[in-house]
């Protein structure tokens, strides 16, 4: 009998996936505990229409977050920090001090998406890769200077 996987399932298949199984597995277990359901016509119409919904938001997302990738290599950012002898910092600036820089320009950006190896602990500038997403990763200049 063929089902659609309504839920992952590691013997099974992905959700989405369409599989042939014994009928007794299928009518005993799969079905009434809503881990799958028949593999009829109506049903593969509404699959084939969620995953073209799915794959236009993910379209919509990748353009957006080119569009920010974009925005974001355009300019440059300053941070204002103190700094003592030698252009050494008191503190450091991390990716949440940089985020906090990107959001007051009016970029919505996460923490996590700054990539930084380790603090920035001298004044200058850096150059600095955001991953917006999986597919999309940029590099923002970043000016440290004295406050």
């Amino acid at each position: 009998m063929k089902v659609i996987i309504a839920k992952d399932h590691p013997d099974l298949g992905e959700e989405g996936d369409i599989v042939d199984v014994a009928p007794g597995y299928a009518r005993n277990y799969l079905l009434p505990r809503k881990l799958a359901f028949p593999a009829t016509e109506h049903h593969v119409k509404i699959l084939q229409a969620a995953r073209e919904k799915k794959r236009r938001q993910e379209e919509k997302e990748l353009l957006e977050a080119r569009r920010l990738g974009d925005t974001l290599a355009e300019g440059s950012y300053t941070l204002a920090v103190a700094a003592g002898e030698e252009d050494r910092l008191y503190g450091s600036v991390s990716g949440a001090d940089i985020a906090e820089a990107l959001r007051k320009e009016g970029h919505q950006i996460e923490k996590s998406w700054i990539q930084l190896d380790e603090p920035i602990k001298k004044l200058g500038i850096y150059t600095v890769p955001v991953m917006i997403s999986p597919e999309v990763t940029t590099m923002v200049k970043i000016w440290v200077v004295k406050k």
